[in-house]
């Protein structure tokens, strides 16, 4: 019997499922600019980084499987811009299009304004329309367009700078 999904802070035991939800997106190419698989002692840094209180990591657990998972990053990391983050969110391709994405994005919504963010941001290749809806539909906007900036073997993608201000509560 299925239980209800939980969402919590990642773990250092989460790191080879985050990782491994993460390489399964590299293949078709639209959703990260990583070319090849990365790896868990790659990705330890990175990990490390991601403070519960300000920039949390989370990731959201059904049955004892990670469905996906939820970052906040720091932006362009000088003082200013300490009430930006940008925002990382992939699901396991097995979940994807079951609304998992879109449960996370809306816990992020709810949670920044207790994280002291008031602006988010997404950066998405423009062939991603899943992705692009899926943010656009929770009220965030085109704030930039960077043609051909990713470079891949065999082509280039455009890159959508999606923003959304978040200083008041989300319901």
């Amino acid at each position: 019997m299925s239980q209800q999904p939980r969402l919590r802070p990642a773990q250092p035991s989460d790191l080879g499922a985050i990782v491994a939800i993460y390489n399964s997106s590299i293949p078709s190419g639209q959703s990260t600019a990583d070319t090849v698989p990365v790896t868990v002692a790659s990705r330890a840094t990175w990990f490390a980084a991601h403070e519960p209180t300000a920039y949390p990591l989370w990731v959201l657990e059904l049955d004892c499987a990670l469905l996906g998972w939820l970052g906040f990053q720091p932006f362009y990391g000088r003082p200013a811009y300490r009430f930006t983050a940008e925002l990382s969110l992939y699901v396991a391709p097995d979940y994807q299009g079951q609304g998992w994405g879109k449960y996370l994005l809306r816990q992020a919504l709810v949670a920044s304004p207790d994280l002291g963010l008031q602006t988010l941001l997404a950066f998405i290749f423009a062939c991603n329309q899943r992705s692009l809806n899926l943010f656009q539909n929770q009220g965030f906007e085109r704030w930039g367009y960077l043609p051909g900036a990713a470079q891949f073997p065999d082509h280039r993608e455009d890159l959508v700078i999606l923003g959304k201000q978040v200083s008041e509560r989300e319901e």
